[in-house]
């Protein structure tokens, strides 16, 4: 939570398992009944919006890039998702489901991070994308 500024209900990241600073991390993100999202989409066959899932990916590149510069991307600024390139999803994440979160540190350049991400239910590809971020200072 202190690379983040995400809070419940947005913080899509509950634990990191592993990270390798300019490499790789791997977080999860429990997905519950109880999600507020799920009371419209959808009432009768509740699934994870897909764009929720990029934004979990998105949040563990943040925790990546943070833990890789923390000097560079630190307390006091702000992380965001300029671009997403390459989505695709491979089934629906449903309640129940343990969202398994890859990134992987592509480059860097002119404060532009560039990711590899992947999302996995029990083994099983359910969505990935290329997604870059940038950080600027926190307006207070």
């Amino acid at each position: 939570m202190d690379y983040l500024p995400h809070r419940y209900p947005f913080l899509l990241v509950d634990r990191v398992i592993e990270c390798e600073p300019g490499k790789r991390l791997l977080a999860v993100k429990n997905v519950t009944y109880n999600e507020p999202f799920f009371q419209g989409h959808f009432p009768n066959l509740p699934i994870m919006p897909g764009v929720l899932v990029m934004e979990a990916l998105a949040q563990a590149t943040g925790l990546l890039a943070s833990e890789t510069a923390p000097d560079e991307l630190g307390k006091g600024m702000t992380y965001y998702l300029v671009g997403l390139d390459k989505a695709r999803f491979k089934r629906p994440v449903v309640p129940g489901d343990q969202l398994m979160l890859e990134a992987n540190y592509l480059r860097n350049k002119r404060n532009i991070w560039a990711f590899f991400c992947r999302a996995e239910v029990n083994g099983e590809l359910v969505a990935s994308a290329e997604i870059m971020c940038a950080a600027a200072e926190r307006e207070s």
